[in-house]
């Protein structure tokens, strides 16, 4: 299967809809997978029009976590290596149907907000083969569901379920079955009402605030985000809009 094959890129006004498509291999992650998602990702944050991502899966699955298969024929996935280390510039959003487990969780926990629809399982089992979730896993999940389930989880190697999720408060939204990804296309669009820079500089500060960087050093971060955000020209047109009562006209510069 190609690239182009195994991930389905739709673009939906100025958002960009990513879809793992390998349907029947529960979108297990392979070589044609990691590399399309990663040219993906590139052509998200290098096109102007674009605001936000939204990654879901196709089938019964969101991503069942790494093809076993393909690791043992030796196929290089080095691209989601890139991914789950650097994320998105723009805002990514997770539609999680069906599971999302072990490599699948990890790309999900990369995403910056997750819906996902009730009956979903969420999970790390790398313990139960012998391995540990080594792609972000185990020192991201803390911050979505809190310290004692995420060692929960990492340990048994058990997943949680949606309803569990939104109780920790992993998720932006819980919804019924099929309607995960139109509910993350709506939020994606809300961000996309939003100023492309003011958007960049909240969601790399918020962030870095979640992998707990000290606020002494989070000040810091926070001053050439400041410099260029508020002395860009959205900055200027946002007062003028709202003096005006019309919607804005951001260009992100």
């Amino acid at each position: 299967m190609s690239e182009e094959q195994a991930i389905i890129v739709e673009r939906r006004g100025r958002v960009m809809v990513i879809t793992l498509n390998r349907p029947d291999a529960m979108n297990a992650i392979n070589g044609a997978l990691s590399n399309g998602l990663w040219n993906a990702i590139q052509e998200l944050d290098s096109d102007d029009s674009l605001v936000a991502g939204v990654i879901t899966g196709s089938g019964r699955a969101f991503c069942a976590g790494m093809d076993l298969k393909a690791f043992a024929r030796g196929e290089d996935i080095g691209p989601l290596n890139k991914f789950v280390r650097s994320g998105a510039e723009k805002p990514l959003i997770a539609a999680v149907n069906g599971f999302a487990l072990a490599g699948g969780c990890e790309i999900m926990l990369t995403c910056d907000l997750i819906v996902a629809a009730k009956g979903a399982k969420i999970g790390i089992r790398e313990v139960k083969v012998g391995l540990f979730a080594a792609a972000g896993g185990v020192f991201r999940l803390p911050a979505r569901v809190g310290y004692a389930k995420a060692m929960e989880m990492a340990l048994t190697g058990e997943p949680i379920t949606a309803e569990e999720a939104m109780d920790a408060g992993m998720l932006s939204a819980l919804t019924e079955p099929g309607e995960a990804l139109d509910a993350a296309v709506a939020l994606a669009e809300r961000i996309a009402e939003n100023a492309p820079l003011a958007v960049k500089a909240s969601k790399s500060l918020v962030r870095s605030a979640a992998m707990g960087i000290e606020e002494d050093k989070l000040w810091e971060m926070q001053i050439p985000w400041q410099q260029k955000v508020f002395t860009s020209n959205d900055a200027k047109e946002g007062p003028k809009a709202f003096a005006e009562k019309r919607a804005p006209n951001w260009t992100g510069t």
